[in-house]
């Protein structure tokens, strides 16, 4: 029988590259998307049914598997790709900002994974891959409110994936780090920026962590195509794996959290983007 995957925020990016991808590999897909009207490419291709679902709807939700499950009989996966990036010094984010931060990267999640959670149990199996970041194992500054998100997106993973294990349902992170070329996801960001100016206080240390994120995104080297493909991987390698990371670490960040000494690795963080040592 052909497999079917519903995917999130599958209008753009990693989601988009996901949908291409499993359709390539014989899967059904439900791609799902805020916008649904304005999508051009995957409504040409078989075997890809496009609906709405937007992650801080619940009645999308609901609707978006339904469809699914009418067109294909069954869903057999789930990747969480749906994400937001919020920008700024922290007291400049206003609180529905922040609020909407969560709404999309936790609780968003949080709610699809409910919604098909049923559906799993009575088929006795399923697979759920939520798309982290690197920015859910180590922290930078002004992107303070994404990382609480994706660091509260690992916890809630990780636990998850112990609750389901015995009721043979899978539970991953596919973890892209080091950035992603060829995504809207950085210029969404810029236009979800703090709206309030930050304080005066603030401007040295901006253009020294502006200098530090321009150097970091000239090293981009991975493409959503690169994620999807671990994504396709972390669905179908059989394995109880947990993270599958992707990305080039030439910045040091994941080995420094990983292999460090707390004090060492703050210290090591805090040199590229403060001028106090």
């Amino acid at each position: 029988m052909t497999k079917t995957i519903l995917i999130t925020g599958a209008s753009s990016g990693i989601g988009k590259a996901s949908a291409k991808l499993f359709h390539e590999k014989g899967w059904n897909v439900v791609a799902t998307m805020r916008s649904p009207d304005e999508e051009t490419e995957l409504t040409t291709l078989g075997n890809i049914l496009v609906v709405r679902l937007d992650v801080s709807d619940h009645d999308s939700i609901a609707a978006a598997l339904a469809a699914g499950i009418d067109r294909f009989g069954r869903i057999d996966a789930l990747v969480n790709n749906a994400g937001h990036g919020q920008y700024g010094v922290f007291e400049a984010v206003p609180p529905e900002k922040i609020k909407q931060q969560f709404d999309v990267n936790v609780f968003g999640v949080m709610d699809v994974t409910r919604a098909i959670l049923p559906h799993f149990r009575a088929n006795k199996s399923g697979m759920i891959v939520n798309v982290s970041s690197g920015a859910g194992l180590f922290t930078l500054p002004m992107i303070s409110l994404y990382c609480a998100s994706k660091f509260a997106l690992e916890g809630f993973t990780e636990a998850l994936s112990y609750e389901l294990l015995d009721l043979n349902i899978g539970v991953k992170l596919v973890i892209p780090h080091g950035g992603v070329s060829a995504t809207s996801f950085n210029e969404r960001s810029a236009q979800d920026a703090a709206v309030a100016e930050a304080p005066a206080d603030y401007a040295p240390f901006m253009a020294n962590a502006a200098k530090a994120f321009a150097g970091m995104s000239a090293t981009r080297t991975m493409s959503s195509a690169d994620v999807a493909a671990v994504i396709y991987e972390s669905v179908t390698d059989n394995s109880s794996r947990l993270r599958y990371l992707i990305g080039d670490d030439a910045r040091g960040f994941v080995r420094a959290r990983r292999e460090m000494t707390d004090h060492d690795y703050v210290n090591f963080m805090r040199s590229h983007f403060t001028a106090v040592k």
